[in-house]
C-alpha cells in the first residue's frame, strides 16, 4: 500500500488561491489606473481653460511689462516652466484669428483696427471654480491699465459639473468593486482552509494554542497575498505599457508617482485581505462546535 501522506498545519493549494486573487487585484487595479488618468484628464482639461484680460488703448511698453508682472502674482494663475502662464496677444494677433475663424476680414471696411491687446492667463485647476474665478476676476479688473475681463462663465460651470458628476459615478463604482473583489478573496481563502478544519480540531485538542495553530495560516496566507500583489502589479505595468505603445496621447497623462502609489496599494491589499481572511476563516474553526465542521 502507497504511504499514506499527512496533511501539514497551514498547507493547503497555493497555485489557485493565488491565481485567483492575482485576477481579483488586476480588476481593482485597472479601475485604479482608470480613476487616475480621468483625474489627470480632468485636470489637464482645467489647465487649459484661459482668462481673457483686455487693455487699456495704447499702453506704453513699460507699462505693460509691469501690468504682466502684477497679473503674474494673481492667485490662482497657473505656471509653466516655474514662470507664469501668461500669454501676450497683440490687437493685430486678435484680427488674424478672428479673420482664421470667421474668413472675414473687417480691415477692409474699417479704418481702424477696434480690437485691443490682451493677456490671456492660464488657471490652476484648483482656481477654475465660479468663486475662485470671481475672486480673480475683480482682483484683476483693479489693476491699472485693463480695461475688462472675461471668461466662458458658462464653459467654466459646466466642466466643472460634468467633471465632478463623472469623478462620483467612478468613486461609486470603485468602492462597489473594491467590496466586491475583499468578498471574493476572503471567499476564496476561506474555501482552502476549509480543507483543514478538521487539522485544525485535532491540533486543539492534543493541547495547541490558539496562536500556535493560527501562525502557519496567517504566515502563507500573508505570503500569498503579497506574491498575488506583485503578479497583479507586474500584470498593470504591462498593460500599462502596452497601452502608452497603442494610444500615443494617453502618455500625456502619464503620472509614475500615482502609478507607483497605485501599484504598492495593490500590494499591499493583497496582504491585508490575505491576513484578516485567513485570521477570520482560521477562528471560525477553532470556535466553532464540532457539528460545525460537519
Amino acid at each position: 500500500m502507497p504511504p499514506v501522506q499527512k496533511k501539514k498545519l497551514g498547507s493547503y493549494p497555493t497555485f489557485l488561491v493565488v491565481f485567483s486573487i492575482t485576477l481579483a487585484l488586476v480588476v481593482v487595479g485597472l479601475f485604479g489606473l482608470l480613476l487616475l488618468h480621468a483625474h489627470k484628464l480632468s485636470e489637464a482639461v482645467r489647465e487649459n481653460l484661459e482668462v481673457q484680460v483686455y487693455l487699456e488703448r495704447n499702453l506704453p511698453e513699460t507699462e505693460l511689462l509691469r501690468l504682466q508682472q502684477d497679473l503674474g502674482h494673481q492667485p490662482g494663475v497657473a505656471e509653466q516652466s516655474g514662470r507664469p502662464a501668461i500669454r501676450f496677444i497683440s490687437k493685430e494677433d486678435g484680427a488674424r484669428q478672428l479673420l482664421q475663424s470667421t474668413g472675414e476680414d473687417f480691415r477692409q471696411f474699417l479704418d481702424d483696427n477696434p480690437l485691443r491687446d490682451a493677456y490671456a492667463l492660464k488657471i490652476q485647476p484648483d482656481y477654475t471654480d465660479t468663486l475662485h474665478l470671481g475672486q480673480l476676476q475683480r482682483g484683476l479688473r483693479g489693476q491699472r491699465g485693463v480695461f475688462e475681463v472675461q471668461y466662458p462663465r458658462d464653459l467654466f460651470a459646466s466642466i466643472n459639473a460634468n467633471l465632478t458628476r463623472i469623478s462620483l459615478v467612478l468613486l461609486g463604482f470603485a468602492a462597489v468593486l473594491v467590496g466586491a473583489v475583499v468578498v471574493l478573496i476572503n471567499n476564496t481563502i476561506k474555501l482552502a482552509i476549509f480543507s483543514q478544519r478538521f487539522l485544525i480540531r485535532s491540533m486543539q485538542l492534543v493541547g495547541a494554542t490558539r496562536f500556535f495553530i493560527r501562525g502557519p495560516f496567517l504566515r502563507r496566507a500573508t505570503w500569498q497575498g503579497f506574491a498575488s500583489g506583485g503578479l497583479a502589479a507586474l500584470a498593470l505595468v504591462a498593460l500599462l505599457q502596452y497601452a502608452y505603445l497603442e494610444v500615443v496621447p494617453l502618455r500625456q497623462l502619464r503620472d509614475d508617482v500615482l502609478v507607483g502609489a497605485l501599484l504598492l496599494a495593490v500590494v499591499a491589499l493583497g496582504v491585508v485581505i490575505g491576513f484578516f481572511s485567513a485570521y477570520w476563516a482560521v477562528n471560525k474553526y477553532l470556535k466553532g462546535s464540532l457539528d460545525d465542521l460537519y
